[in-house]
């Protein structure tokens, strides 16, 4: 478990427990004695993904979520800020999202809502590109869902949660903040268009449409004016312009000068 051991939050780190024979059980409901005890107390750590998904099911912009549920933080092990879920301020630090009936967002739920009970160590194979995963259990004292009969293999839990979509978008944005050059640091220059690109995705829109963006720079194959309306191009956007700014690659480029 060296990997998984090495960049997982400390908190977490004695919780992990291998998978046996690649099964596991585990089931979550009202019906369970601890249902939403594991929604609160959280260093829930969002990606950009989880931002857009969670800003639209609130009919939010991007900033005004991040304003009101929010803070801005530097992770464990890492130099780049980062947005954790501001927890209410009441004796048990509930998330600001769950009843006594289940999470309000449950469709939009944020990516590690969507992993419990199980933990994701991944990254990309620099030579061949292709994603390298890993899972285990994250096992906690309070959680009767393990007592449940329901079994489940890794890839089951995958597509019941719905993570397939949530990973696909995740794994080029942990691609860049795990690049050795990203993890040595960003300037004070660099620190500004990091946030805004990586998570204030109407601000970034904002960046491209309402100053000289098109007029100075070409974005290969990824179709900038579809930005406008569409969120998944954007965010395919905002990556590779993070890309271009912090490490010189990818498909946005300066246009040549007449």
């Amino acid at each position: 478990m060296d990997e998984i051991e090495s960049t997982a939050p400390e908190k977490i780190r004695d919780r992990l427990k291998p998978i046996e024979n690649g099964t596991f059980r585990f089931a979550c409901h009202p019906g369970v004695s601890c249902f939403t005890e594991c929604c609160r107390d959280l260093n829930l750590m969002l990606t950009p993904y989880d931002v857009l998904r969670l800003s639209r099911h609130l009919k939010l912009s991007t900033t005004e979520f991040l304003d009101r549920y929010t803070d801005v933080v530097v992770a464990e092990g890492s130099p780049l800020p980062a947005v954790c879920l501001k927890m209410q301020e009441n004796d048990r630090r509930t998330c600001p999202f769950v009843t006594p009936a289940g999470c309000q967002v449950y469709p939009n739920r944020p990516s590690a809502c969507r992993t419990y009970p199980l933990a994701r160590a991944s990254r990309k194979h620099r030579i061949h590109g292709t994603v390298l995963e890993s899972y285990y259990l994250v096992v906690e004292d309070h959680c009767r869902g393990f007592d449940e009969p329901r079994t489940w293999t890794i890839d089951a839990w995958i597509a019941d949660q719905g993570l397939a979509e949530y990973h696909r978008m995740n794994n080029d944005w942990m691609d860049l903040v795990t690049h050795p050059v990203v993890r040595q640091g960003l300037t004070e220059k660099q620190i500004p268009m990091y946030y805004m690109a990586a998570y204030d995705l109407d601000r970034f829109r904002a960046f491209v449409f309402e100053s000289r963006f098109r007029h100075m720079f070409t974005t290969g194959q990824i179709d900038a004016e579809r930005a406008r309306e569409d969120d998944g191009i954007l965010y395919e956007l905002a990556l590779a312009w993070l890309k271009f700014f912090l490490l010189g690659e990818g498909p946005v480029k300066p246009k040549e000068r007449s």
